[in-house]
C-alpha cells in the first residue's frame, strides 16, 4: 500500500446513431487534501429518449455531482454528503419540468438516470438511479453492482420506473465495497453494456493499458455490433490504495518533532509561554502569547509518556481539525495560524472564565431558569456536532466553559468520533471508551458504537447534576458492563422536599438518561424544548390528585357526598320506623 489512493481512468462517449448524444460523463481528481477527505467522484447520466431536453438534464446531474459534493463538509460521511447532492439535484430537474411546457408529460422532461463512483480512503460508495450501470472487474470475474430501475409492461416494451427528475421524492441505491489493487470499475449506458458480453469487456481489459483507448474501443464495438443508442463507457483502474496501519501514521506524525514541555517565559516557535494552565496524563496545556501580534491562545502538546502513542498522536492534531471546521458561538474556535508549525502541537483561542464544575461548585443550588439557560446553550454547541455527523463523546462538566460574558462553550475535542474520517482508513487501536465515566453513556460499556442519543445522555446527567447535586444512577452505570445488568439501574428521582421542581420536568430528565438508547429522546432539541415546556405525555403521567390541583373544590365534594349519605340514613329510620 502506498501513502495515498492512486487511480488510472479512461472514458469516450459519442452519440452513435443518435442526432445528439444525451449522455454526459465526467470525473474528478482533486489536489492531495480533498483526497484524503472527499475521495475521487466518477459519474454517468443518459437522458431519457423520449425527452428533448434530456441532454440538459444529464448534463446538470454529471457536473452538480462533482462540484457540489466536494462543496460538502468535510466530516460528513461520502453517504450523507452524496445523497443531499443527489436529493438537491432532482428536486432542482422536478422543478424545471414542472414550470416547462413539459408539466404534464414527464417523460419528455427533464429527466436522466445516474450512476455515480467515490472511492475514498480503500473503499468505494456507488450511488445509482435508473437503468445506467456500474460493474467491477476482480481477477476475472465481472460483477454487476447496480440493478437496473426498469419496469417491462411486455418484452419489447417497458419504461424507467426510477430516475433523476421524474419525481419530488427521489430513492437512490448506495452500496459501500471494499478496494483491492488491480479492480476495475466500468460505468456504462445501455448503448454499451446491451452489445457487449462479459467474455468481450474481460478479455479487452486484461490487454489494456491506455483507458482512455481503451473506452474508445469498447465503444466502437458497441456501435458495430448494431446499438441503436448513446454510447458512453468510463473505466477506473484503482492502482495504489492508502496504507491503514498504525506504523503509517507514525510516518506521517513524525515529520514534525515532539515539542519540549514548556517552562513560563519560555520562547517556543513564535509564542511566549505565559503559565501553565493544565497537566494530565492525557496532555499539558499552556497559556501563550503570540510574539508577533500580542494575542493570547492555549497551546496544548503530548504529554511524555504518550509520545510513541499513534493514536493519541492523532487524536491531538484531529482537536485542531474539528475546532476549524464547526462555526459555533458555543463551541472553543481554533487559534489564527500566523506561520507553519515546525513542532506537533495544537492551539485554540483563549477563554477567560470558569469551567461549569467550577461554577456548579460556587453555585450548589442554582435557580431552574438558570440551569436552564446553561443547558439550551450547550445544546446549541452540540448540535453543531452533530449536522457534521460528529460525537462528542466527552460532554462533561470538566469540559463546559462558561465565559466572562456568560457565553457557555464546549471544549476538549480529544474523544470526538467523526463519521467522515472513519470512511477513510481503519482506525487505530486505542481506549475503547475515551470519555468520563460518569458521563458516559451505558452503550459503550456494551461495546456499541454511540450515536447521537449517547451524546444527549451526557447532557441529561449533567442537567440532572446541575439540579440535584448528584447523579441519576449513582456510580453504578460503569459497572453495568451487561444488558441485564443495565435493566437493574434504577433511576433515582432528582424531586425531593429541598428544591421546588415540577413532577414533569422529573420525567423529562429520566427520558433523557434512560439506560436503552431507544428510549431516549432522538434529538437534543426534543430534550431542550421538553426542559423548558411541559410534555403532554408526562403531565398525563405525573397529573396530581384531585386534593392537590384544587382542595376546595375535593373538600366540597367530599361534603357533599357526605350530606347525601346523611339524607340517605335519615331516611331509612325514618322508614324503619
Amino acid at each position: 500500500m502506498s501513502a495515498a489512493l492512486r487511480v488510472t481512468i479512461g472514458q469516450h462517449s459519442d452519440k452513435g446513431r443518435k442526432a445528439i448524444n444525451q449522455d454526459f460523463h465526467g470525473a474528478c481528481v482533486p489536489a492531495t487534501r480533498q483526497l484524503d477527505t472527499k475521495g475521487i467522484a466518477i459519474a454517468l447520466a443518459d437522458g431519457i429518449s423520449s425527452s428533448a431536453v434530456a441532454h440538459v438534464a444529464s448534463a446538470a446531474a454529471v457536473r452538480s455531482f462533482l462540484e457540489d459534493y466536494y462543496a460538502t463538509a468535510q466530516a460528513w460521511t461520502v453517504k450523507k454528503a452524496a445523497q443531499r447532492v443527489l436529493m438537491a439535484t432532482n428536486s432542482w430537474l422536478h422543478a424545471q419540468t414542472r414550470s416547462s411546457p413539459y408539466r404534464y408529460d414527464r417523460d419528455r422532461g427533464y429527466v436522466c438516470t445516474l450512476s455515480a463512483l467515490v472511492l475514498k480512503g480503500c473503499r468505494a460508495h456507488l450511488f445509482h438511479v435508473g437503468d445506467s450501470r456500474i460493474y467491477r472487474l476482480r481477477g476475472q470475474e465481472l460483477e454487476q453492482l447496480t440493478q437496473d430501475h426498469r419496469v417491462y409492461v411486455t418484452r419489447e416494451q417497458s419504461y424507467l420506473g426510477r430516475a433523476l427528475g421524474l419525481d419530488a421524492h427521489l430513492d437512490i441505491d448506495y452500496l459501500s465495497l471494499a478496494l483491492e489493487v488491480g479492480d476495475v470499475f466500468l460505468l456504462a449506458t445501455d448503448g454499451v453494456y446491451e452489445y457487449l458480453d462479459a467474455a468481450t469487456l474481460i478479455a479487452a481489459l486484461a490487454t489494456g493499458e491506455d483507458l482512455d483507448a481503451l473506452a474508445q474501443q469498447l465503444v466502437t464495438a458497441a456501435f458495430r455490433r448494431g446499438s441503436p443508442d448513446n454510447l458512453t463507457l468510463q473505466l477506473v483502474r484503482i492502482e495504489a490504495l492508502p496504507a491503514q496501519d498504525a506504523e503509517a501514521v507514525r510516518q506521517q506524525i513524525a515529520e514534525w518533532p515532539l515539542p519540549p514541555l514548556l517552562d513560563t517565559g519560555r520562547d517556543f516557535d513564535g509564542y511566549r509561554i505565559l503559565r501553565e494552565l493544565h497537566a494530565s496524563a492525557r496532555s499539558h496545556v499552556y497559556l501563550a502569547e503570540d510574539r508577533d501580534s500580542g494575542a493570547r491562545l492555549v497551546l496544548k502538546i503530548p504529554p511524555p509518556s504518550l509520545r510513541d502513542d499513534a493514536a493519541h498522536l492523532e487524536r491531538l492534531l484531529l482537536e485542531e481539525w474539528i475546532a476549524r471546521r464547526i462555526d459555533n458561538p458555543h463551541v472553543l474556535k481554533a487559534a489564527a495560524q500566523p506561520r507553519p508549525h515546525h513542532f506537533l502541537y495544537v492551539t485554540f483561542e483563549y477563554l477567560e472564565g470558569q469551567s461549569l464544575r467550577q461554577w456548579l461548585l460556587d453555585h450548589p443550588r442554582p435557580p431552574l431558569e438558570t440551569v436552564r439557560g446553561i443547558v439550551e446553550q450547550i445544546a446549541k454547541g452540540l448540535r453543531a456536532f452533530h449536522r457534521l455527523e460528529m460525537l462528542h463523546q466527552d460532554l462533561r462538566p470538566d469540559n463546559v466553559i462558561i465565559d466572562a460574558h456568560g457565553t457557555v462553550k464546549i471544549i476538549d475535542f480529544g474523544a470526538v468520533r467523526v463519521a467522515g474520517l472513519l470512511e477513510t482508513a481503519a482506525p487505530l487501536a486505542g481506549e475503547a471508551i475515551l470519555g468520563t465515566e460518569q458521563y458516559t453513556a451505558p452503550e459503550y460499556f456494551l461495546g456499541e458504537n454511540g450515536s447521537l442519543r449517547s451524546d444527549l445522555y451526557s447532557l441529561g446527567v449533567i442537567t440532572y447534576e446541575m439540579l440535584s447535586g448528584r447523579l441519576p444512577y449513582g456510580t453504578a452505570v460503569p459497572g453495568a458492563r451487561t444488558p441485564a445488568a443495565q435493566r437493574r439501574l434504577r433511576y433515582r428521582s432528582v424531586l425531593d422536599e429541598q428544591r421546588e421542581i415540577p413532577a414533569w420536568l422529573d420525567a423529562t430528565l429520566r427520558k433523557a438518561v434512560q439506560p436503552n438508547p431507544q428510549l431516549r429522546y432522538a434529538d437534543v432539541a426534543e430534550f431542550v424544548h421538553d426542559l423548558r415546556r411541559p410534555n403532554a405525555e408526562f403531565l398525563r403521567a405525573t397529573r396530581p390528585a384531585l386534593i392537590e390541583r384544587h382542595p376546595a373544590a375535593f373538600w366540597k365534594g367530599v361534603s357533599a357526598l357526605l350530606a347525601v349519605l346523611i339524607v340517605l340514613l335519615l331516611v331509612g329510620g325514618h322508614l324503619r320506623g
